[in-house]
Order: C-alpha cells, then sequence, then structure tokens
C-alpha cells in the first residue's frame, strides 16, 4: 500500500459478499454489555449549558439531549451543526476524552473523492513511477494483481468504492463522501467514525511519523490501532442507538457515508486494507477491557509494529532479518523505495494471498469460508489461518533489470517462522497456489508457471524456519537475481 505522510484517516464502508456469507452490518451487531464512561458529564434534567467544558458535552449539546434533524430532504447548516455537536458529545461521553476544538464537517462528492485519490496509480506520459514499479512487484509476489496490472489502479479504485468518509490530520477537518452533495445525508457511524480520529488528532498528533508506517505491515498495524479505537467506539455507539439515545435516521436513498459506490473492486486489495478495521476494534476491546482506556493510550505513544499483534492480541516482536544483495547481470533493488528497497507485507497480508488464491483460483491453501469464523461481536471477518499464522517476520525485495532496453522484474522474498513446522506450512501452502497456476516444476524447487497473469519462474527454498521465494521472468534469471550459496 502507498505510505501515507499527513495521514487521512477514513471509514470503510462495508460493500462485499465474501466467501459466500453476506458481510456483517455494523448497526445490526448485538450489545455486549459494555458500558460507556457512565454518569461523566450528565446533564441536569432541563439541558443547561454547564459553566465549564465538561465530557459529554460540546458546541451547546449534550450527549442525550435531543435534536431536532431530519435527513429526509438533506441537511442544512443548522441542522448539521447540530448533529455534529451532539456526535461530539456522544465520543466524548464513550471515549473518556476531551475535544480541544469544534472539528469541521463538510461533504464531497463521490466523483470529487475518485479524482482525489487517483493521484500515483497507473502510468504517467513516462510510464509507471519508481515507486509503482516496484508496489507492484509486492502486490504481485502476494498474487493479488498481475503482471499486466497497475496495484496503484487497483488500490485507488478500491478506496474510493469503499471509503465513505476522512478524516485529515494536516486539514484539521472531515470531509463526507456523498453521492448527493446538494442535499447530503450523513450515516450516524461514518460521523462518529471520523469524529473519532479528530479526537485521536488532537490528543495524539497524528501526523507524527510514528502513525504512518514505514512498510505494509507496520501500516497495518498502526492502522489497528487507529482504526481499531473508531471502529470500537463506533459499535458502542451503535449498541447505544435505540435504548439510551435517540440517533438521526438516514434516508436509504444513498450517499452520505451510508455506503460506498461505484469503481471497481478488488477483493485482495479490499480485505488487506480492511483487516484493521475488522481485527482491531477486538484489540481495543482487550485493552479497554483489561486496564481501561489507559492502555489504549499507552499504546498510542508506542504504537504496535506488525498485524500480528494485532491479529493475535500479543507483544510479541518481529524476528531480525539480515539480507545482503548477491545480484549480477544487470539485476539490482529499488535502494530509494521501502526499507533500503525492501517491503514487509507481514501476516494479514499473507493470510489475504491465501485466502484470495484459494477463491480465485481454487488453490488448496485453506478454506475460504473461515473468513467468516468470528468469536467477538467486535470482530467482522476472521485473519487468522495455519499458513500464515506463526509468522516470525518477512521482508520482500522487488528487482529490476534494465540491461536489455526493456525493463524486467522479479523480487526476493524472505520469510521468517516461529518454527520449523510453520515454514513447512507455509511453504506447503504456497507451493499449492503455484500448482493452481499450473506450475512446472523444472529442478529441485524451481517452478515456472507458463501463461497467465503470473506467469514467470520462482525458486522456492526451505533452511530450517526460513523460507524463500525468487521469482524472474526465466529460470534462468533466477540465479542471477539470487545467486545459490
Amino acid at each position: 500500500m502507498k505510505r501515507r505522510r499527513g495521514i487521512a484517516v477514513s471509514a470503510v464502508a462495508l460493500l462485499l459478499v465474501l466467501a459466500g456469507c453476506s458481510a456483517p452490518v455494523m448497526e445490526s451487531r448485538p450489545a455486549t454489555g459494555v458500558s460507556g464512561v457512565e454518569g461523566v458529564g450528565a446533564p441536569n434534567a432541563d439541558f443547561d449549558d454547564p459553566t465549564n467544558d465538561v465530557l459529554g458535552w460540546e458546541d451547546g449539546y449534550w450527549h442525550n439531549e435531543s435534536i431536532d434533524v431530519d435527513q429526509s430532504d438533506g441537511l442544512d447548516d443548522d441542522e448539521l451543526r447540530a448533529y455534529v455537536g451532539r456526535s461530539m458529545a456522544r465520543v466524548e461521553y464513550l471515549r473518556g476524552e476531551e475535544f480541544t476544538n469544534r472539528v469541521p464537517v463538510s461533504v464531497i462528492s463521490r466523483a470529487e473523492y475518485r479524482n482525489r485519490s487517483s493521484g500515483g496509480g497507473g502510468s504517467g506520459a513516462d510510464g509507471p513511477s519508481e515507486y509503482d514499479q516496484w508496489n507492484d512487484q509486492v502486490w504481485e509476489a502476494l498474487f493479488v494483481t498481475g503482471e499486466t496490472e497497475s496495484s496503484g489502479t487497483a488500490i485507488s479504485s478500491t478506496r474510493s468504492a469503499a471509503v465513505a468518509g476522512f478524516y485529515s490530520p494536516t486539514d484539521d477537518e472531515i470531509k463526507i463522501i456523498t453521492d448527493t452533495p446538494e442535499s447530503p445525508t450523513i450515516d450516524n457511524t461514518t460521523l462518529v467514525h471520523e469524529l473519532v480520529h479528530a479526537l485521536q488528532d488532537q490528543q495524539y498528533d497524528l501526523t507524527k511519523a510514528k502513525y504512518g508506517g514505514g512498510t505494509q505491515d507496520e501500516q497495518l498495524a498502526t492502522d489497528g490501532l487507529i482504526e481499531g479505537d473508531a471502529n470500537y467506539v463506533e459499535q458502542r455507539y451503535v449498541e447505544r442507538c435505540g435504548g439510551a439515545w435517540d440517533c438521526v435516521a438516514t434516508p436509504s436513498r444513498g450517499g452520505g457515508g451510508s455506503g460506498g459506490g461505484g469503481g471497481d473492486t478488488n477483493l485482495g486489495i479490499f480485505l488487506t486494507i480492511f483487516q484493521p478495521y475488522s481485527d482491531g476494534p477486538v484489540y481495543v476491546h482487550d485493552l479497554v477491557s483489561t486496564d481501561g482506556w489507559s492502555a489504549v493510550d499507552e499504546r498510542f505513544e508506542s504504537p504496535p509494529v506488525s498485524s500480528e499483534q494485532i491479529i493475535h492480541r500479543t507483544d510479541e516482536t518481529p524476528t531480525p532479518i539480515d539480507y545482503r544483495d548477491r545480484a549480477r547481470n544487470g539485476w539490482q533493488t529499488f535502494a530509494g523505495q521501502g526499507q533500503g528497497g525492501s517491503d514487509t507485507v507481514g501476516e494479514a497480508s499473507m493470510y489475504v494471498m491465501f485466502w484470495y488464491q484459494a477463491r480465485n483460483a481454487d488453490a488448496d491453501t485453506i478454506d475460504p469460508r473461515g473468513i467468516a469464523d468470528v468469536d467477538s461481536p467486535y470482530d467482522a471477518y476472521n485473519y487468522e489461518a495455519e499458513p500464515s499464522a506463526g509468522w516470525g517476520n518477512d521482508r520482500l525485495y522487488p528487482y529490476k533489470n534494465e540491461a536489455a532496453g526493456e525493463t524486467e522484474y522479479g523480487y526476493v522474498w524472505v520469510t521468517e517462522w516461529d518454527t520449523a513446522g510453520d515454514a513447512r506450512e507455509f511453504q506447503r501452502a504456497y507451493r499449492a497456489i503455484l500448482d493452481a497456476h499450473d506450475a512446472e516444476q523444472r529442478a529441485e524447487g524451481t517452478y515456472v508457471v507458463p501463461d497467465g497473469e503470473f506467469a514467470d519462474a520462482f525458486r522456492v527454498t526451505r533452511s530450517g524456519t526460513r523460507v524463500t521465494i525468487v521469482n524472474g521472468p526465466t529460470a534462468a534469471d533466477l540465479d542471477d537475481i539470487r545467486p545459490k550459496a
């Protein structure tokens, strides 16, 4: 995924039907009995304004005060202000933190959002950028986008179809995406979700580099905390609607964050992007249930570093991987990209690889229906499976060769596992992907996929807890990209 600086944090709509099961709808989650910050900022019977700003009161509205807002004909300016003010009070009440400033909220059309998010994807007049060439190899290694596809275009299109709204820490404002900007409506959960991001920014400063993530896996990990916090508060808000709280109804005519729309969605990319929204709320719920909101504050001081930590709610840190480039005959890494030319995709992305290939290519990797096996009301999808569990670390180095005039690509993917058994299971499942693409074995550990989007040569070797994959256009290229020791 594209690295973020001055990140925009967003609400992702649940749009898809996965593994034959309807995507869960957060609004219909059962109540769990977990209360908010009960009694904090409780108003008097007349909802008088307090003499000082208190939790559960914002911009003239208490969290449990009724407001006169009707979205059937869209929101006018007065209705929007009341809607945002009370929603801020409710976020304070549930999160136990005070807003320091009012949060601006405006709407943009989905077409405008697509135009904004389309930069950096696909090819320009001079062809794909070096970053895009590098990132294309990362997603090709995951068997999510093929050789003739642009990962940047696929990511942009998937996001533009799925995102319902976003908060920009650099601009300190929320943008709600709607199909009807002339008479906008805003879904309760989208507004609450983005207000949590605004509160996070006011409390922790989301523009700090530690929230950006230096690799794909680190980005998913920090998103697991950031989006997990927002989704957790959002779901606890939903639990109170229709009971302790009256909530503004959203018309079903579309727009305003009630769902995405348009664009081509790549399920593999969507599932990768969505992992923090799914496993993050469970991660945050465990922290709050054990040590209260102070434990979440501590995580924002020192964010998680791998998606494994979010999936398994563990503090286990990645095993260091040393790598020395030994390529020859014109093959070289993208030294200016990633971390010294490499990326780390992590357990979540590996799970998606196995799921996506099982679903799309009938690979004997995992049962794709297992994605629906969740055991928490705060979870949406299950990202845990035998071939990706036991992840210790990975480093993926894309390579290029421009010596022949036409640029050729390959990669070396070094994976480290907790045990030799975990490494063997990953190797087995990875070979199953090659089998699903009719790979022909040419030598011990060497395979060639003859045609299709992933037509290439592969060398797959294991030594103890390490599995190394070398990819290149032909079998002869493999020894140039990564000469055998």
